[in-house]
């Protein structure tokens, strides 16, 4: 357990070493007139941006906080329904070869589709309000869900089976005690890929016709020309993805003490 602790804060301490070093090189880069400092604003510009944002608010007067908030919950919402679906599907369509055989082919063509694609269409059916950005959500993360989560019980350690049967264990038995405790790394797997993707389509998805969010806010800093805000929301997005990944991290780890990504 210490050698596990030590290991991690090295980790920390190392993640944090490079970002600051990156930070440091950007910022001379910009002061020495190496980069734009329209194109690619100093982190010292982007700090005092995100500040103006907190305090003050673009546009409008919408703050940060504001921003921020309507876009996690939509892609909380979108990403819930799509893993409440997809995951129980997913386990039906792993567990039976039939089930495999007759949406199969339809998993693997919707998977294929990029989401971006029907954001026209979700507008035209479901109008330019919450609904069709948080089922556009929906759509994204549902097929990369049950991908992960179709494969993982499929693809159960057969020996793990065999083991169980030579027991006499019950299909239920063996399906709760085998099946899903093994098929659970690779559906969180799905989980964290869903996410990301998520928060990919919420950045398109915010810039059609709507005010509050991440999305609209680097549409208004695009059209006043703003790259600095421009830049701050882009990192927002991703700072607050890398978050709520590692807060699946932690589910995982609660699920599943008995099983180490690193290991």
């Amino acid at each position: 357990m210490a050698m596990r602790s030590s290991k991690g804060l090295s980790i920390a301490s190392g993640s944090v070493i490079a970002v600051a070093a990156w930070l440091l090189l950007w910022e001379t880069a910009s002061r020495l007139e190496l980069l734009d400092p329209f194109l690619a604003p100093p982190p010292s510009v982007l700090f005092t941006t995100a500040w103006e944002l907190v305090t003050e608010g673009f546009p409008d007067g919408i703050t940060m906080q504001g921003h921020v908030v309507a876009t996690l919950g939509r892609v909380l919402i979108g990403f819930g329904v799509a893993a409440a679906l997809a995951i129980p599907l997913g386990i039906a369509v792993g567990y039976m070869p039939t089930l495999e055989l007759l949406f199969g082919s339809i998993i693997t063509f919707g998977r294929s589709i990029a989401a971006i694609s029907v954001l026209p269409l979700f507008v035209a059916w479901f109008g330019i309000g919450e609904m069709s950005k948080i089922l556009l959500i929906a759509f994204a993360a549902f097929w990369i869900i049950i991908t992960y989560t179709a494969s993982s019980v499929k693809f159960v350690d057969p020996m793990l089976l065999r083991a169980a049967r030579s027991m006499d264990a019950g299909e239920g038995t063996i399906f709760r005690s085998v099946v899903l405790p093994a098929a659970l790394p690779r559906i969180f797997t799905g989980l964290k890929v869903g996410l990301s993707v998520a928060f990919l389509v919420i950045a398109a998805a915010e810039m059609v016709a709507t005010v509050k969010g991440l999305g609209a806010l680097i549409q208004e800093a695009r059209t006043s020309f703003r790259t600095d805000i421009t830049m701050v929301g882009m990192l927002a997005i991703g700072v607050i993805g890398y978050l709520t990944s590692k807060l699946l991290d932690v589910l995982a780890g609660r699920l599943m003490p008995w099983h180490r990504p690193s290991e």
